[in-house]
């Protein structure tokens, strides 16, 4: 691979991604507490929320399948703020890039998807604002609870 190229700074030619650096226990903790804050986050903003995404309570499904799906997305973003943070600071994680990456990867991915969605499938700034409050308050809160886990113990 040629030098200078971006993929060829990151991986040697035959590697494959490192996962042994990933703290699993801060991952997890990290989708835990952001599902919490995230029920919290639409228990609390409930009413203006089902007005600005024009639904209806008596009809929407009652189904468990969203609860899940939201938490196993956390672990996902959880498990890919891990990597990146890792390999951003050398792998030696802590609560300030944490708290950066979150704020970051928020505004450069979240906040512009939404943006550009609502506007779309025809919805107000209310929903956008209340939707990308919540996911911003969730990358911090997995930003810091994987920075201040920092990185797993090795057993020896």
């Amino acid at each position: 691979m040629p030098e200078g190229r971006l993929w060829g700074t990151c991986f040697r030619e035959g590697e494959i991604m490192d996962f042994s650096a990933v703290n699993w226990l801060a991952v997890i903790v990290a989708a835990v507490v952001a599902w919490l804050f995230g029920a919290a986050w639409y228990m609390g903003l409930s009413k203006p929320w089902l007005k600005a995404a024009k639904l209806d309570p008596a009809t929407m499904s009652k189904s468990p399948l969203p609860f899940v799906i939201s938490f196993v997305a956390e672990i996902v973003m959880a498990l890919v703020m891990s990597l990146i943070i890792g390999a951003m600071t050398g792998g030696q994680p802590n609560l300030v890039a944490g708290l950066v990456f979150g704020f970051v990867l928020w505004l450069g991915f979240v906040a512009t998807t939404l943006s550009v969605n609502h506007r779309y499938e025809g919805f107000g700034w209310d929903l956008t604002l209340i939707d990308a409050g919540h996911w911003l308050v969730v990358l911090l809160l997995i930003g810091a609870v994987i920075g201040w886990f920092g990185v797993p113990e090795v057993a020896g």
